[in-house]
């Protein structure tokens, strides 16, 4: 059988920018300028070790919404730590806003979730919770 590896995620953004350094700030991620194949400059990050390519949508494009609870597409996005409560508290101290508190959703696993640029929800989960 074939072999998948990943490769990157793809976000949009009317600020590139603006998200790139958000990830920056919130979880150390590495930015990196580069340019797409048709020529157009794109603001890309590295987190995580997965490759993150943040385009500019343009300034009079319709942007979807999505309603509370709810999803179409990609739900989100994980990122797996040690130290989850720690993890959150420096994340709060940053700013970052929760639309899930930290909590245990089975024993051995607490989660929290992040609310990013353009309602990206990013999972913050420990798997090691003694």
């Amino acid at each position: 059988m074939t072999e998948f590896r990943y490769d990157h995620v793809h976000l949009r953004s009317p600020d590139p920018d603006a998200t790139a350094a958000w990830y920056r700030r919130m979880f150390g991620a590495e930015i990196i300028k580069s340019v797409m194949s048709n020529g157009i400059e794109r603001t890309d990050i590295k987190l995580g070790g997965v490759n993150h390519f943040i385009a500019k949508v343009p300034d009079d494009a319709p942007l979807a919404e999505k309603a509370d609870g709810s999803f179409v597409g990609l739900d989100h996005i994980g990122l797996r730590v040690n130290n989850i409560d720690a993890v959150c508290e420096e994340l709060r101290a940053k700013g970052a806003e929760f639309s899930v508190e930290p909590k245990t959703i089975r024993p051995g696993v607490r989660i929290a979730f992040v609310r990013g640029p353009q309602n990206v929800l990013i999972e913050i989960l420990d798997r090691d919770v003694a």
